[in-house]
């Protein structure tokens, strides 16, 4: 047994597959600790929120400021207020007003603005431009000098004897206040979703669950497979042609076609996470019957199998002790895919509306169904899906790796 696992873990693929989905477990395991909380409590009321830290613009208000000069403050607060459209605004005026193309700059915000300041006068026509589009770059303009020139915001609180507005404190733009000295400040990595939610502990959470989905799932298989296949493969016969008859039944039969209709048919009341782990399951032990199958039917005339026999060893003494011994490495490697399996066949159930009930858990499936119902992929908030695309391609190649790494130890012509 030690000699067996020290080959699995000299496997460059089982090792590197292995410690792949480790790190995934860890995640799940750790970061509930590091960050408690329901995963499904709404903390923002604005979806898709970018990631990034967020602090109470109340409570810094309240936190005293210190004076902070910085040389390229005001163009990154330039760069911030002037938008990509009135940048191309300004380069569409300068080019109608005779200012060569080559010297304008449109990503250098300072220069830009600069050139503007020098060149830009409203009394110019230029040619072919109508009385609207001169007056949008007055207030373009305008809206410049007002950027140009801020002055510092005045913080009032209502007088309640007078009813008048008290002045409490000025903010100019070159103060600055600790974070550290702000009492409520969030960090959210991937932002929120179309619910507000944070996205990296719904994440966590749907991984754990879709975990939790692939294990029931592939255990359900695994063992119904296991033992049709055992039985079908050493007793033959009848039996054989039983097992047989209904696996090819189920195999005429699309085995998602099959999970869509048992799922639809449940009811969304009552499709929990289990239970749609055990309908995944019960639909995905076709291919694991046939292929036990197969090794059991080249294994049941080994001498050692005869030997059984004729010692009056049980049915169950000889399927346990004498085959599932030499068919265990196999039956592994088949846990492992129907675990993938199942994880994926949940992720494409979810994404047609007949996934686990969305108000008990989050999945995989399910975060993916809610990012393309709320149009993450056309607003631009990519963290909404893409770390869920990128969670499932992980789960699936750590596991399939792993398998074939297996299947390089366990199986001679593979071998290098």
């Amino acid at each position: 047994m030690k000699n067996t696992i020290r080959q699995v873990f000299h496997s460059p693929k089982f090792v590197v597959g292995f410690v792949i989905f480790a790190l995934m477990l860890l995640m799940v395991i750790i970061y509930p600790i590091i960050s408690p909380g329901d995963p499904l409590q709404m903390i923002s009321k604005g979806s898709f929120l970018k990631p990034g830290v967020y602090f109470s613009v109340y409570d810094s208000i309240n936190t005293n400021s210190k004076t902070i000069d910085l040389p390229e403050a005001n163009q990154k607060r330039l760069a911030n207020k002037l938008s990509d459209t009135d940048k191309v605004s300004m380069v569409q005026w300068l080019t109608a007003a005779g200012v060569p193309a080559e010297d304008i700059d449109m990503e250098d915000t300072t220069s830009l603005i600069k050139l503007w300041n020098e060149k830009y006068d409203p009394t110019v026509k230029p040619e072919g431009m109508t009385m609207a589009q001169r007056n949008f770059y007055k207030r373009l303009d305008k809206s410049l000098d007002n950027i140009l020139n801020e002055q510092p915001l005045v913080v009032s609180a209502q007088n309640q004897e007078t009813q008048t507005l008290d002045e409490i404190k000025r903010i100019s733009d070159t103060d600055y206040v600790n974070l550290k000295d702000v009492p409520n400040v969030k960090v959210l990595p991937l932002g929120t979703d179309n619910f507000g939610d944070d996205v990296l502990k719904k994440l966590v959470s749907a991984t754990k669950t879709s975990l939790l989905i692939g294990l029931i799932a592939g255990s359900i298989a695994t063992l119904i497979g296991l033992t049709l296949g055992l039985l079908a493969g050493y007793l033959g016969g009848f039996i054989d042609d039983f097992i047989m008859f209904i696996t090819n039944l189920f195999t005429v039969i699309p085995s998602f076609v099959l999970l869509i209709l048992i799922s639809y048919s449940i009811g969304q009341d009552k499709r929990g996470a289990s239970t749609v782990a055990i309908v995944i399951g019960i639909t995905s032990w076709v291919w694991t019957t046939r292929s036990v199958r197969s090794q059991v039917i080249s294994l049941r005339n080994r001498d050692h199998v005869n030997l059984s026999k004729l010692s009056g060893h049980s049915l169950t003494s000889i399927i346990i002790k004498d085959i599932l011994p030499y068919i265990a490495s196999y039956v592994v490697m088949a846990f492992i895919l129907q675990i993938s399996t199942a994880i994926l066949a949940e992720a494409s159930l979810s994404m047609i509306g007949l996934g686990p009930k969305t108000a008990d858990v989050s999945t995989l499936g399910l975060m993916m169904d809610w990012a393309m119902s709320y149009s993450a992929h056309l607003n631009g908030a990519w963290w909404a899906y893409f770390p869920v695309i990128l969670v499932i391609a992980l789960i699936s190649f750590s596991l399939n790796l792993m398998n074939t790494g297996l299947d390089q130890v366990f199986n001679p012509t593979l071998r290098d």
